[in-house]
């Protein structure tokens, strides 16, 4: 039961790491930045963009399985020595003062550290962890301004975190196979600060959870956006993470994730 348990908290660990490196809702840099290459369009079709990005982000609270906790504290730089393979990106459809939009963010981890139960015959443990969160969002301009833009919006965001730890050699077939999925209702805003012809100063939050799935989920952010090309626009900025969510076998994951992002936005039309 006591190898269980560890092996059980040492994927959850492995697992709400890769969330701050790369998760959550996580929202896109244009999603977030309000897209500058747009922002000065008043036509009446639809602008249709689509965003690459990275999110750079270290993490530190509390993760927890069968009833015992840990804290944790990483690094963007200790998170990316795990990644194996990963898809990130975002698009967004506008129509006059309506907006909808899409964040897909899909990661995989692994890690292998020696065990040395030699009374099981056990000398390691293959951890492999994955994240998929898909974000969508219903959005209204309720402010329009050559000076001030800003929208409300309201949307899901879904989860799913698996976790898998095989030991080697087992003879016992000792192993740990999980996952869990919940869905969060999120309401924001997002304030669009035109600085010239070229940049865009956006701040973007929203808040989620209210003990329905999550306890709480809450996110904020700044991001500079500056246009390199009429469909071209480089963002980078800064981004805070927060999640509390108490799930199945009394598992608790209360993480912090926070770092800087940059993405590139490519304007369709």
């Amino acid at each position: 039961m006591r190898k269980r348990f560890y092996a059980q908290l040492n994927a959850a660990t492995l697992l709400m790491c890769s969330a701050a490196g790369l998760n959550a809702q996580l929202a896109s840099p244009s999603q977030i930045s309000g897209n500058t290459s747009h922002s000065a369009n008043q036509d009446t079709g639809w602008n249709l963009e689509i965003s690459p990005y990275l999110w750079f982000a270290g993490a530190h609270g509390t993760v927890g399985v069968a009833g015992r906790d840990v804290s944790i504290h990483a690094s963007a730089g200790d998170v990316l020595s795990h990644f194996d393979i990963g898809l990130m990106g975002a698009a967004e459809a506008r129509h006059k003062r309506f907006v909808l939009n899409g964040d897909l963010m899909w990661i995989r981890l692994s890690d292998s550290h020696a065990l040395p139960f030699l009374q099981l015959s056990t000398t390691s443990a293959d951890a492999r962890v994955g994240q998929l969160v898909w974000t969508s969002k219903l959005g209204y301009r309720v402010i329009e301004h050559s000076r001030i833009k800003a929208d409300a919006n309201v949307g899901i965001r879904f989860w799913h975190l698996a976790e898998k730890v095989n030991f080697n050699p087992s003879l016992l077939g000792l192993s740990f196979d999980s996952s869990q999925d919940w869905a969060d209702l999120v309401i924001g805003g997002h304030v669009h600060l035109p600085m010239g012809r070229q940049t865009e100063v956006s701040l973007v939050g929203d808040v989620g959870g209210w003990d329905a799935t999550a306890k709480l989920d809450y996110q904020f952010a700044a991001i500079l956006g500056y246009k390199l090309r009429p469909k071209w626009t480089l963002e980078a900025g800064y981004r805070y993470l927060f999640i509390d969510y108490r799930g199945n076998n009394s598992s608790v994951t209360n993480l912090v994730t926070s770092g800087a992002l940059v993405g590139l936005t490519y304007r369709l039309r």
